[in-house]
């Protein structure tokens, strides 16, 4: 009570709000870019360094540019000054739009004529590789597609005010090469994630009180009086200690795994044309590979080899890290099929094939015990009564989907449970629990926020492990075998244990 008497939880919110920019110690703005657009996904970008662009139109903060469905090259130039520490991390962040629908506008970032991550709205701050020599000038070409401007899916989800525009164009924020402050992200994202516990328990759970109470000792040790200088950089380290103790106080954790797998799940072809999905499949794997250096304990999860086939083709280089790291066990191909194929109209004959070509592609590339042998299946409607037949004939064991959750009158009553075809072939399945933003439904797209976390362990039904005693873990997908051992499969077996 005190501390909704004191607005506690919406005091801690706006001093996030404050504090969140001061992440970038040195900000530098880019001046310009220079802008053209290309006639179609398969035109060659002209990203290398030496290319005239001096005819293009020049795009600056604040100017509106592009168009509905425009693929475009962005170009411009940055130099890191030498006198900014290079023990600390520089990044590019590059705010250069809202279409209003899906993560849109969304490029790949080449670097001195070398693909090296992308962005989209999700994804504006791309880390620079640290050995990047200072005091040079280096090149920077963006090659992406804007989006459909707020008209996806006849508009249900799509921004009101772009819809059905012609004439829309996206707005240019300031672009700018930062220098990062670790201490204080370090800070911030704990006290993010305390937060939002916190504002997720209830009243009568004494955990809630003591994470308030930890947060205010925090931010009562951070100096925010303007302007923000060393002196705040100075307090950070005192107040994340004081978080941390703090946190560490407010009671023990759940006695609850929950195994956080990144997945990028890629329509290959819904709102957008194949062009457009080699180009996505392309920028969403150079920004794991990036991820994988900047975190090591990262690991991904992949499904569908129509899309790594897409990338060798596309980008052979890219290809052959993705390779290195499921050889490391990093990178877990996963899914059986060739694409996540639709099961309500599909013949048996079609779903048998889909098994064949997409097992034999990841034997093939990336060898016999590379898959995770669980039919990935996470966006389909409809399931045929003679699947668990065809999961086992073609060497898979495992299910999971998360689309039998999408019935806002009718639950499922299991989560976990061995499904019985026609033929009495039997399967192990798993549907995700993990609903957004209070949905009826469950999602792929989890955030890994305090608030889906702990729904996830709440809307599991099967918590007692099916026997006394036994706790089971749960998995997430976050949106990012056979007997390769990858954390998906892993994750199957200990349900099944």
């Amino acid at each position: 009570m005190l501390h909704q008497m004191r607005f506690t939880a919406k005091k801690l919110a706006k001093r996030l709000t404050l504090i969140a920019p001061l992440v970038y110690r040195q900000h530098r703005p880019l001046a310009k870019f220079r802008y053209c657009e290309l006639d179609g996904p398969f035109a060659p970008p002209p990203v290398a360094p030496a290319f005239d662009d001096s005819g293009w139109k020049t795009i600056r903060a604040g100017d509106y540019w592009g168009r509905r469905a425009a693929n475009f090259v962005l170009r411009s130039q940055f130099e890191i000054p030498p006198d900014w520490d290079a023990e600390i991390p520089v990044a590019l962040l590059l705010p250069l739009g809202e279409a209003g629908d899906f993560s849109h506008p969304e490029a790949l970032l080449y670097l001195n004529g070398t693909p090296w991550a992308a962005c989209d709205r999700h994804h504006q701050e791309i880390m620079l590789p640290p050995d990047l020599k200072r005091g040079r000038m280096h090149n920077l070409a963006l090659h992406g597609w804007v989006g459909l401007m707020g008209n996806q899916a006849e508009g249900q989800w799509g921004n009101v005010a772009l819809r059905g525009n012609p004439n829309a164009k996206l707005l240019m924020r300031q672009c700018a090469l930062v220098q990062l402050e670790p201490p204080t992200r370090n800070f911030i994202a704990l006290a993010r994630v305390a937060l939002g516990i916190a504002d997720n328990l209830d009243d009568n759970n004494p955990s809630r009180a003591h994470l308030y109470n930890a947060l205010d000792a925090a931010f009562k040790a951070l100096d925010t009086r303007e302007p923000f200088d060393e002196r705040f950089y100075g307090s950070v380290p005192a107040a994340y200690e004081t978080l941390r103790q703090g946190v560490a106080r407010s009671g023990a954790p759940l006695d609850v795994d929950i195994t956080a797998v990144g997945h990028a799940h890629i329509d290959v072809a819904w709102l957008w044309t194949l062009g457009q999905t080699r180009q996505k499949a392309g920028r969403s794997f150079y920004n794991v590979i990036r991820l994988m250096e900047q975190f090591p304990e990262f690991k991904f999860t992949q499904s569908q080899p129509r899309l790594y086939e897409f990338v060798r083709q596309d980008y052979p280089a890219l290809f052959a890290t993705i390779k290195q790291r499921v050889a490391e066990n990093r990178w877990e191909p996963i899914g059986g099929m060739w694409v996540e194929a639709d099961c309500n109209i599909s013949g048996g004959e079609s779903l048998a094939r889909q098994f064949l070509l997409g097992r034999n592609y990841f034997r093939r590339h990336f060898g016999p015990k590379a898959e995770s042998s669980v039919l990935w299946l996470p966006d389909v409607f409809g399931y045929a009564w003679n699947l668990p037949q065809l999961i086992r004939e073609a060497g898979l064991e495992y299910f999971f989907t998360i689309k039998i959750g999408w019935n806002e009158y009718n639950r499922f009553p299991c989560d976990s449970f061995w499904w019985q075809g026609l033929d009495g072939t039997r399967v192990l399945t798993h549907f995700s629990p993990t609903h957004e933003n209070g949905a009826h439904a469950a999602t792929y797209n989890a955030k890994a926020s305090p608030s889906e976390a702990l729904n996830t362990w709440t809307n599991f039904q099967q918590k007692d492990g099916g026997a006394p005693g036994q706790t089971p873990p749960l998995l997430m997908s976050f949106g990012y075998g056979d007997g390769g051992g990858g954390p998906t499969r892993q994750m199957l077996e200990n349900i099944r244990e």
